[in-house]
C-alpha cells in the first residue's frame, strides 16, 4: 500500500467524529422541522429518526402518534411542498407510522404551530398549484378528471365498498355500530326524503355513479334521469338497474350535468358531485339547478366542505387530494356554498352536518382496503398507488375526526 494513503491513527479518529457529527447533526431542513415540532400544542409525538434515534415532543401523557422517518429528505419535502410533499415521501416509503390516522390527527391538531411545514414555501408549491389550474373542470376537462379517479376500474372499488356501492358518506344517525350498508342506505333515504318526493314525480340525478340513488328512487316509484361521467360506473349502474327490473323507472346516461335538455323536474339529488365542480363552475353549477327545478321543487345537495375560516388559504393553494386524488377539485365552505346557492335563486331551507359519519365510513373503507392488499396487486396495481390509496384514505379520517372538513346535506328549494 502507498504509505501517502494510507490511514493513520489520527485520521481515523477523525473519520468517526465526523460520523458522529452527522448522526448527531441532522441536515438543515430536518433541524428546521424539528424546530417547528418543539413547539407542538397538542398531544405528543415520538419520532424515530434515520439514525436510529427516538426523539419526543409534546407532553407525554398527552393522547400520542409515531413517526418512523426513513430518510432525512422527508423533511425537505414538507418545506418545499407541505402536505403534497409529505404525502409524496409516504408514497415513496420514506416515512411510516403504525397508526397513520392518528399521526395525521396530530399534525393537523397543530396546524398553526406547524403552519410552514403543512402549506410549504410559496415557490416550491408553484408547480402544484400550477397542474392544479390546469385542471380546471371544463367539459373536456370534467371528462378527463373523472376518469383518472373512477375509471379505475369497477372491479377496483368492488373489493373495498359495502354492497351498495356507494363512495360517499354513510348516515349512523347516532349509532356508528351498525353494518356499513345499512347506514349507506339511511343516507340515501335522507336525501330522497328531503326533497319530499311522492311516487310517479320526476328527479335528476347530477353524478350517479355506480347507481344507488337510482335504485332507491326507482323503488319508491320514481322516475330518476342520472348523468354521469364515468363510463366505468355507468355500466356498472346500467346493468344494476337492469338485474333489477328498475331500468323503466330510471334512465342513465353518460352526459355532462350542464348538457342535460330537460327541465321541470320536481327534484335534483347529488350525492358528493360537488366537490368535482370546480369553484370557478359553482354559478353555473347552481343556475343549472334552479333551471332544471320546477318552481317549489327542491334540490338535496351532499357536500365535504371546509371550515369558513381555513376556507381563503385552502382557495388559493392545492393540496394532496387534488394533486393525487381528486384532480380538479374543490372544496366549498359551508358559507361559500349558501351564498352561491342564493346567488342562483335557490333558497336553503334545510342543512344537516354528520362529519364525524364519515370519518367512521373511512375508517371501515380503509380497513377493507388494506385487508385487499393481494387482490389489489393481482389487479395490476404497485405498492406506490397502495401507499397513495392508504395516505388518501387516512387524511381524509384524520380531517374529519379533527373537524376541519365536515360533510353535509343541503336542501335547496326554487321559489
Amino acid at each position: 500500500m502507498n504509505v501517502s494513503t494510507a490511514p493513520t491513527a489520527s485520521s481515523a479518529q477523525h473519520a468517526s467524529a465526523t460520523k458522529r457529527a452527522q448522526k448527531a447533526r441532522p441536515p438543515f431542513a430536518a433541524r428546521q422541522v424539528l424546530r417547528l415540532l418543539q413547539g407542538l400544542g397538542h398531544g405528543n409525538l415520538t419520532l424515530h429518526t434515520p439514525d436510529g434515534e427516538q426523539l419526543h415532543f409534546g407532553p407525554r401523557d398527552a393522547p400520542g402518534a409515531v413517526l418512523r422517518l426513513h430518510d432525512w429528505r422527508v423533511f425537505a419535502a414538507v418545506l418545499k411542498s407541505g402536505d403534497v410533499g409529505f404525502g409524496e415521501a409516504y408514497m415513496a416509503g420514506e416515512w411510516s407510522s403504525p397508526d397513520l390516522p392518528a399521526l395525521l390527527r396530530l399534525l393537523m391538531a397543530n396546524r398553526e404551530q406547524l403552519e410552514r411545514a403543512v402549506y410549504g414555501s410559496w415557490w416550491g408549491s408553484l408547480l402544484h398549484r400550477v397542474r392544479h389550474a390546469l385542471n380546471r373542470n371544463s367539459r373536456e376537462g370534467s371528462r378527463r378528471n373523472i376518469e383518472a379517479h373512477y375509471d379505475l376500474g369497477n372491479d377496483f372499488y368492488r373489493l373495498w365498498l359495502d354492497e351498495t356501492m356507494n363512495y360517499s358518506s354513510a348516515w349512523f344517525d347516532g349509532d356508528l355500530q351498525q353494518p356499513l350498508d345499512q347506514a349507506q342506505r339511511a343516507k340515501l333515504g335522507r336525501a330522497l326524503d328531503a326533497c319530499g318526493l311522492r311516487p310517479g314525480q320526476r328527479v335528476l340525478e347530477i353524478g350517479c355513479g355506480w347507481g344507488a340513488v337510482a335504485e332507491a328512487a326507482a323503488q319508491r316509484g320514481l322516475e330518476l334521469t342520472g348523468v354521469t361521467l364515468s363510463t366505468e360506473q355507468l355500466a356498472f349502474a346500467q346493468a344494476r338497474l337492469a338485474r333489477q327490473g328498475l331500468d323503466g323507472l330510471a334512465k342513465l346516461r353518460l352526459q355532462d350535468y350542464r348538457d342535460v335538455p330537460e327541465s321541470g323536474f320536481d327534484a335534483v339529488v347529488s350525492i358528493e358531485m360537488f366537490e368535482a365542480v370546480g369553484q370557478a363552475y359553482w354559478p353555473q353549477f347552481f343556475r343549472g339547478v334552479h333551471a332544471k327545478l320546477k318552481a317549489g321543487g327542491r334540490a338535496c345537495v351532499q357536500s365535504i366542505t371546509l371550515r369558513d375560516e381555513l376556507f381563503e388559504r385552502y382557495a388559493g393553494g392545492t393540496d394532496f387530494i387534488q394533486q393525487y386524488v381528486f384532480p380538479g377539485g374543490m372544496l366549498p365552505s359551508p358559507t361559500a356554498f349558501r351564498e352561491q346557492a342564493a346567488q342562483a335563486g335557490l333558497r336553503v331551507v334545510d342543512e344537516m352536518a354528520f362529519g364525524p359519519d364519515y370519518a367512521e365510513t373511512l375508517r371501515r373503507w380503509r380497513a377493507a382496503f388494506l385487508a385487499q392488499e393481494e387482490a389489489v396487486r393481482r389487479q395490476g396495481y404497485d405498492d406506490r398507488f397502495l401507499r397513495l390509496w392508504d395516505f388518501y384514505l387516512a387524511y381524509c379520517e384524520a380531517a374529519f375526526e379533527s373537524g376541519n372538513t365536515d360533510v353535509m346535506q343541503f336542501t335547496l328549494q326554487r321559489d
